[in-house]
């Protein structure tokens, strides 16, 4: 612990967790959790864990709202009273969660193939169940894969990671710790198809140099994490639903 109180993020190369610079959490992603959703998923990130809902398309309510175009995405992203000691007690819509839920919303609008439903409203539950650092990351890996799940057509199939400099370094998928302590958090959604940048938040200074180092890193994880909701997916087909929900009592 340093005498301004901030802990050693990077001892002898490796961070709190033992992980090098470019290491994820281990993540687990299971598809097809819930039964009267549309699409739905369960993420573990690290100590993270979220569960994301779709229904839809269905008739836009309030008609309102509706386009005669397109259909209109909504998204709710919440975390439960319980999911860490900063939330403990707290309940309903804050200021963060109304921030992020937006976010997510428009990271979305831009790979749903929205044209195909109009009058319609399609929407994203993401319930963060525990939470350790990178919640909007997970929320968005998760959401895609209920999206795939509920037979949405989209043009890629999105996820998001975190890097962040810490003790000088940059590093890739900030645990709680790294984030509070950190001196920088820079979350990215890609479309891996096309390497476009869905989603790109900034909390601290970055050089350039260290900047186009983040991206590196992010880019390289969201190959990684592609190929779990990917498997993720096939699994819905592969395996009978009681082994894939075993996987969530372990």
């Amino acid at each position: 612990m340093s005498s301004a109180g901030k802990p050693a993020l990077l001892v002898d190369g490796k961070r709190l967790d033992g992980r090098g610079l470019e290491d994820l959490r281990e993540i687990k992603i299971v598809a097809r959790v819930l039964n009267d959703a549309d699409g739905s998923a369960y993420i573990e990130w690290g100590k993270n864990k979220i569960l994301a809902g779709v229904y839809g398309p269905s008739e836009c309510i309030p008609r309102h709202d509706q386009s005669l175009y397109r259909a209109v995405v909504r998204c709710r992203y919440n975390m439960a009273p319980f999911s860490g000691m900063e939330e403990h007690g707290k309940s309903g819509p804050s200021r963060r969660s109304k921030e992020l839920s937006k976010v997510i919303k428009e990271a979305f609008e831009n790979v749903i193939v929205l044209e195909n439903f109009p009058k319609t409203q399609i929407e994203i539950f993401v319930e963060v169940l525990q939470s350790d650092g990178g919640t909007r990351c997970a929320a968005v890996t998760a959401a895609a894969v209920a999206l795939a799940d509920a037979g949405i057509p989209m043009k890629d199939l999105i996820n998001a990671v975190a890097v962040c400099k810490i003790d000088g370094q940059m590093a890739v998928d900030p645990a709680k710790e790294e984030d509070n302590y950190g001196e920088s958090d820079m979350p990215i959604a890609f479309s891996p198809r096309t390497g476009e940048i869905l989603l790109f938040q900034m909390d601290g200074m970055l050089s350039k140099d260290e900047i186009e180092k983040g991206f590196a890193l992010a880019r390289k994880a969201s190959e990684k994490i592609r190929k779990l909701q990917v498997e993720a997916i096939k699994k819905v087909y592969e395996e009978p639903r009681e082994e894939r929900f075993l996987v969530i009592s372990k």
